[in-house]
């Protein structure tokens, strides 16, 4: 989508259950959005991924001049105002890192909490940063692609790194610079110790740009964060190291997860079946009932739904299947429903079904084509 965000028409790719928890993903300078490609198509089964290309890059809009970490920060605030996001966890790569950190400080309340991959507190010195701008804007940046890309890759010869090598080439040298003129101005005491939210640091261990003691430092600057490594990863591990930074990100929910139990059940519950759903079925709670309901929250959602053996898509799929088969009408309508929150889609509704057919019996299968159908028609 693009959307125009004041000086600036954005572009932005939202993926995911539109009831999920929003996750706001930034890159790094000389990329786009595509830099989270791998990250995105497993983290939009459980959240409501929302990738932008930053100002300057991709095919977002560019402005003339240097940018801020603020500028940069006040863009992403915009692009949550314009979907209508009150609060999003927030992940950032590199500068988008550094970009994250500058919004949490500047919009506490809109950040869930944060993971930061590859980044600093501030990226010295200033003068390395005035020679690649004054390089780029007289040339372009490939007069920066054989000192960078040995910077961001431990292998520049895989299809991947070539990937990223031409998202550099394509960046528009005005945004390069001023993003650039970002990072040189870009200071640790403007964050350090003003971060409060839940935070994980993330980096490769064959980190050049930003290596690990950098990290340690961002950890030593937010009290109560967490510390993880991307084994073999360099600066930008989402393609090399694509398992181990899907594991470092998905590890970040689970360590600042509810524990298992009535909390997170509730949590849960809230989030596959929709608020309202859960205030009306708390509302009809009685003295008969409230003790079953507990355990059901507490035991079924906060027990099996927060286990971590398998997405909450597949779960889901799971519950269709098996109330279709056992003739469970009311559930499977309720579970039909939920699938505008869990990202199952209509067609593979059809397919369990065609399955339930094979193996519960075609009049079962039948009914419960028609109970989804009269659901789906709801939108």
């Amino acid at each position: 989508m693009f959307l125009q965000l004041g000086d600036i028409v954005v572009h932005a790719v939202v993926e995911g259950p539109a009831e999920a928890p929003p996750l706001l993903m930034l890159h790094s300078i000389g990329t786009s959005l595509h830099v989270f490609d791998p990250q995105a198509a497993t983290l939009s089964r459980h959240y409501r991924v929302i990738r932008m290309d930053m100002r300057g890059h991709g095919m977002s809009g560019v402005t003339d001049g240097d940018y801020s970490m603020a500028l940069h920060a006040r863009d992403a605030v915009a692009l949550l105002d314009s979907l209508g996001i009150r609060q999003a966890h927030v992940l950032g790569l590199s500068i988008g890192g550094r970009i994250a950190m500058e919004l949490a400080v500047l919009a506490p309340d809109r950040v869930a909490s944060l993971i930061l991959m590859d980044t600093a507190l501030e990226f010295p010195p200033p003068q390395a940063w005035q020679d690649r701008i004054d390089a780029v804007l007289k040339v372009g940046t490939q007069a920066l692609v054989e000192v960078v890309m040995p910077r961001w890759v431990v292998d520049p010869s895989l299809a991947s790194s070539q990937g990223l090598r031409q998202m550099l080439l394509r960046t528009d040298r005005r945004g390069y610079a001023g993003s650039a003129a970002a990072l040189r101005d870009a200071r640790a005491a403007d964050v350090a110790g003003r971060i409060t939210c839940p935070t994980t640091i993330a980096c490769g261990t064959m980190d050049i740009a930003t290596p690990p003691e950098m990290s340690r430092a961002i950890q030593a600057a937010i009290p109560g964060s967490r510390y993880v490594e991307i084994p073999e990863g360099g600066h930008l591990p989402t393609f090399e190291r694509e398992a181990d930074t899907t594991a470092a990100i998905l590890g970040h929910f689970a360590a600042f997860a509810p524990a298992p139990g009535y909390d997170a059940g509730l949590a849960i519950r809230k989030s596959v079946l929709g608020e309202a759903h859960v205030a009306r079925a708390s509302a009809n709670i009685t003295p008969l009932d409230a003790a079953f309901q507990e355990w059901i929250t507490a035991n079924v959602w906060g027990g099996v739904w927060t286990r971590p053996g398998l997405p909450r898509h597949t779960r889901s799929l799971l519950c269709l299947g098996m109330m279709a088969a056992l003739g469970r009408h009311e559930e499977f309508e309720l579970h039909v429903r939920a699938t505008r929150n869990t990202g199952v889609t209509p067609e593979e509704i059809g397919e369990v079904l065609l399955q339930v057919g094979a193996y519960a019996g075609v009049p079962t299968a039948n009914s419960a084509f028609k109970i989804a159908k009269n659901v789906l028609k709801e939108g």
